[in-house]
């Protein structure tokens, strides 16, 4: 219990600790590019994850292709 207690505490102060610091020119443009990157990163995986959707969905078609022509040629 203590342990999530000691967590709790710095969350919360971390999360004051960072308020201040992004309200200093230096802390604003810090957590822009902090964030700049975060979406980046979202960004770069979503198009990851949507290429291969694409390259499955591809396979999938092509083995349904060729199941269906296996069973034609019976």
């Amino acid at each position: 219990m203590k342990s999530i207690l000691l967590l709790a505490v710095g969350v919360a102060a971390g999360f004051i600790v960072a308020h201040q610091v992004s309200k200093t020119p230096q802390g604003k443009q810090f957590f822009d590019d902090v964030d700049s990157k975060a979406r980046e990163f979202g960004s770069a995986v979503v198009d990851g994850y949507k290429a291969r959707e694409a390259e499955l969905r591809a396979a999938v078609a092509e083995a349904e292709d060729v199941i269906a022509d296996l069973k034609r040629s019976r």
